[in-house]
């Protein structure tokens, strides 16, 4: 079971590798459009990872409401204990 700490160090990670984004810019307040400049392609792109590294299948709604890092570690958590 990964804590909010571990998904965070994960989406972390998929950010800097995978979307260049700087370390210090992914803060749990940031916006993944606005702060983070991520686009909808890349919103999908980051959803594939994610399904990758959890093992669970990330239905698209529940990625709708997503707009920060805080959102997206919640709905990891919530994929994770489901």
């Amino acid at each position: 079971m990964q804590n909010r700490e571990q998904i965070l160090e994960m989406l972390s990670g998929i950010l800097i590798e995978e979307f260049e984004i700087e370390a210090a810019d992914i803060t749990l307040e940031a916006s993944l459009y606005e702060d983070l400049d991520l686009d909808s392609i890349d919103a999908v792109d980051l959803v594939i990872k994610l399904q990758q590294l959890t093992g669970k299948k990330i239905q698209p709604e529940a990625f709708k409401t997503v707009r920060t890092v805080d959102d997206v570690v919640n709905a990891i958590e919530g994929l994770i204990k489901s």
